[in-house]
């Protein structure tokens, strides 16, 4: 079974399953409070601090997924990266989520001065950030009995310039 993770973490789809359980606890904190991986592979898990604000976007292509700051309207939707009339406005505000990796979550921290409400609020996040912990794990081990890590070729189109005599 550890040979088989090992293989896993190679993969992209299984750090994408495990993202899916970090967006739902960032997104049931609201983005104030988001979980990432640190270390060599992705060792362990943190707790950051974040939010979710507007992005500044009024338009998006799409055809390639460009965001722009300006409103698409009539004679004014041509995309300024993939150049197709293909530029729409965005139905609601486009938000993005902000990630504060330096931030310290209470270094330094007197507890005594905390109200009891503040305490076992933080002990919640804890301990829901613990629960994150045993999600991934359980996920990963499901992932171990119900899928296999296969080696694939694949091959990428690549564009080169070449000098030719015409000669």
């Amino acid at each position: 079974m550890v040979d088989k993770l090992f293989d896993m973490i190679q993969t992209q789809e299984f750090f994408d399953a495990m993202d899916e359980c970090k967006w739902e606890f960032a997104a049931k904190h609201n983005y104030l409070w988001q979980a990432a991986m640190n270390g060599r592979s992705g060792g362990y898990l943190v707790l950051y601090q974040g939010e979710k604000r507007p992005s500044g976007y009024k338009s998006y292509c799409t055809n390639c997924g460009q965001g722009n700051y300006q409103l698409a309207a009539d004679g004014n939707c041509t995309c300024g990266v993939c150049g197709r009339p293909t530029r729409v406005n965005f139905s609601q505000t486009h938000m993005q989520v902000i990630t504060y990796p330096g931030r310290g979550t209470d270094d330094g921290e007197d507890f005594e001065d905390w109200s009891m409400h503040a305490l076992r609020e933080r002990v919640k996040l804890v301990q829901e950030l613990d629960q994150l912990a045993d999600r991934m794990v359980e996920l990963a081990l499901r992932l171990t009995r119900e899928a296999q890590v296969i080696e694939e070729e694949y091959f990428l189109p690549q564009t080169r310039k070449v000098l030719v005599t015409t000669l």
